[in-house]
């Protein structure tokens, strides 16, 4: 974040904000780390950017609360917990979402893109794995 430090904050586009906004947090040392809807606004390339962040930082120990209403970025986690009216109504891993397929859909939630991909391939007799897609 080097480069940022004499930019004004009204210098800075919606991903620099946000990279350095969790810099800001990394500063700090915490133990756990929540990010509210990280990648809202943010064009392709800037939320890619947040994934490899977040990926990282998962690496690197952190606990991360990652909060979002993407479906597509379930898949940077490790598990998946469903909330309707701060109630917790399912949990399950991202490998498993095809299981889940039915609960997603009964509950308003788009199916991921990658998921339908996969499915629209297999009625077509392709076999793919989750894994080769995301």
């Amino acid at each position: 974040m080097e480069e940022y430090k004499n930019k004004e904050a009204y210098e800075l586009s919606l991903g620099q904000k946000q990279r350095v906004a969790i810099a800001g947090v990394l500063a700090l040392k915490p133990k756990y780390i929540i990010m509210d809807e990280p990648t809202a606004m943010l064009d392709p390339e800037a939320k890619e950017n947040i994934r490899k962040i977040v990926k990282e930082l998962k690496k690197l120990g952190y606990t991360i609360i990652y909060i979002t209403n993407i479906i597509d970025e379930i898949f940077i986690s490790d598990r998946v917990i469903v909330l309707e009216n701060g109630e917790k109504l399912k949990e399950f891993l991202p490998k498993d979402i095809v299981e889940n397929i039915s609960f997603l859909k009964e509950k308003g939630i788009t199916i991921p893109k990658s998921v339908q991909t996969m499915q629209k391939l297999k009625e077509k007799g392709i076999e793919v794995s989750l894994e080769d897609l995301i």
